[in-house]
């Protein structure tokens, strides 16, 4: 199975008072392309926790299919729980190209080398409850191209701070020590692109 040249990273805190978080993050080779997916369960605590468990789990079960088909399983898997939202990109592994597609509120931009920024067009909707229409969009990737994705627990105005050249991991904790709201589980995922190694 060939994977994606990708390098992620993630950094997450829950909310306060409790020891579950309704946010998760999935990171999977399948079949020609590696997923990319950040959910989060509808509030706080155990039953977000659950919502998110039941998307993590389609998306672990799942292989190389549209993405439209991933997120209806997931949709699927969540419907006996509170839901999620949930941005999910695919990278190809023969081309450098990205699709991707959002449900709900988790953020996603891409951040390119000369400052370009482009972010996921989200549908409103819940996974597990309410799934509007699913329409990915593709884009070109190029080495050194930062993906971001965030869940609503970090305040609007994050994707301005991306740094182009900064390492995944040191991306993902900065934007989530300066970002994050405490208002409610907070997570980051940051995927480099990186043919050139």
């Amino acid at each position: 199975m060939t994977a994606a040249p990708l390098q992620v990273a993630v950094a997450s805190t829950v909310y306060p008072g409790e020891t579950e978080s309704g946010d998760a993050a999935v990171v999977r080779d399948v079949p020609g392309a590696t997923l990319v997916a950040a959910i989060d369960g509808l509030g706080h605590g155990h039953d977000a926790a659950g919502a998110a468990r039941a998307v993590v789990a389609a998306l672990e079960a799942t292989g190389a299919e549209p993405l439209q088909t991933v997120v209806q399983r997931c949709h699927v898997a969540a419907t006996e729980t509170r839901g999620a939202a949930l941005t999910l990109a695919s990278f190809d592994a023969q081309r450098p190209r990205m699709a991707w597609l959002a449900v709900g509120n988790v953020a996603g931009v891409l951040v390119r080398g000369a400052g370009a920024r482009s972010s996921v067009v989200s549908r409103p909707g819940i996974v597990g409850s309410s799934l509007p229409a699913l329409h990915p969009s593709e884009v070109a990737v190029e080495d050194g191209d930062l993906l971001v994705l965030a869940t609503d627990g970090l305040a609007a105005g994050f994707a301005k701070e991306v740094r182009h050249g900064e390492p995944p991991q040191d991306c993902a904790e900065r934007l989530l020590a300066r970002f994050a709201t405490g208002g409610d589980d907070a997570l980051v995922v940051v995927a480099r692109y990186a043919r050139a190694g």
